[in-house]
């Protein structure tokens, strides 16, 4: 076990896979995870069974969603606690039940948009449920450089955002997430960025001082707090550097950086990360993190075995 952190925000870990996974059972990648109600985890991965669900202990309770996937890309958990998962190479997003069973399928399976013409979808990101009406936003990244809204039947309310560096504009928008007021927080990763909108899709700030900004979750228990989960924003060449990432970093709905989880390079010791590209937090205020380890590192450190999940498990107060 390690200590990562300090204050109110220490964690302990360990330097392996989270999750009792079955026997021959791999993640390949984890590239995303989500938290239920419960506490229950469901990790998304591309390993040969692409929902993985745990209790918080790490004890497996089932899996389910073979032979559906193409690419696992983005998931997260609806006020309802259905599952809602973005798969990224046939252009999709699904929303499941808690069990695996299919219920809506947002996009054309195989059947993407245009590049950038700013309809749903080309190479989907992740999703995102409004916690206040069950809408529906998806951020559209790959191939677009769009967040989409849509009713909770699927129906498409509006879009927003284009290519650029400009406010309101994407450079791979990567990940999205809502807070209790409706407010919009979006990865706008290759930008370096947090961009902030209202509930209308109206640009409002901008948290900038990032590696490349990956992921994002907000967790409304107690204070609003915003996780961001960053790729590693070094070179080659500045591997001894600080403060560069991969990192987690945590923030007020203000912009304030409340902490920063890791402060030196990639590496495989407790509380360093390669390539976090899901993040989430449970009612403890435990932080899971999913990490891209293999996809961005392998051709570096060929024929090593990466760490894909890591849960960094809170000490002293409690969650939110």
């Amino acid at each position: 076990m390690a200590i990562l952190g300090g204050g109110d925000f220490t964690f302990e870990l360990s330097g392996d896979d989270w999750g009792e996974l079955p026997e021959g059972w791999t993640y390949a990648d984890a590239t995303a995870v989500a938290v239920d109600s419960s506490d229950n985890v469901y990790v998304f991965n591309r390993g040969g069974h692409p929902v993985i669900v745990y209790d918080s202990a790490g004890r497996f309770l089932r899996s389910w969603g073979e032979d559906i996937f193409t690419n696992p890309h983005g998931i997260a958990v609806g006020p309802d606690d259905s599952i809602y998962c973005v798969d990224s190479a046939d252009h999709t997003v699904r929303k499941f039940t808690t069990e695996g069973e299919l219920l809506l399928t947002l996009g054309q399976k195989g059947d993407p948009a245009r590049a950038m013409s700013g309809d749903p979808f080309r190479a989907p990101t992740h999703v995102a449920v409004d916690p206040r009406n069950s809408e529906i936003l998806v951020s559209d990244g790959y191939g677009n450089a769009r967040v989409h809204r849509f009713s909770p039947d699927g129906r498409l309310m509006e879009s927003w955002g284009k290519s650029g560096t400009f406010p309101g504009h994407f450079n791979i928008v990567h990940n999205i997430a809502i807070d209790a007021a409706g407010r919009v927080y979006v990865a706008d990763r290759d930008n370096r960025r947090i961009q902030v909108f209202d509930a209308e899709g109206n640009y409002q700030e901008q948290w900038a001082n990032l590696s490349r900004a990956a992921c994002v979750y907000v967790d409304t228990r107690g204070e609003t707090l915003v996780y961001v989960g960053e790729y590693y924003g070094g070179g080659a060449s500045n591997v001894e550097g600080r403060y560069l990432g991969p990192r987690v970093t945590v923030f007020d709905t203000k912009g304030n950086v409340v902490a920063r989880l890791g402060e030196v390079s990639y590496g495989d010791e407790p509380g360093r990360f390669y390539a976090p590209h899901g993040i989430a937090v449970d009612s403890k205020g435990d932080i899971y993190v999913a990490e891209v380890s293999s996809a961005e590192f392998s051709v570096l450190m060929p024929g090593k075995k990466f760490r894909s999940m890591q849960k960094l498990v809170k000490q002293g107060k409690g969650g939110g």
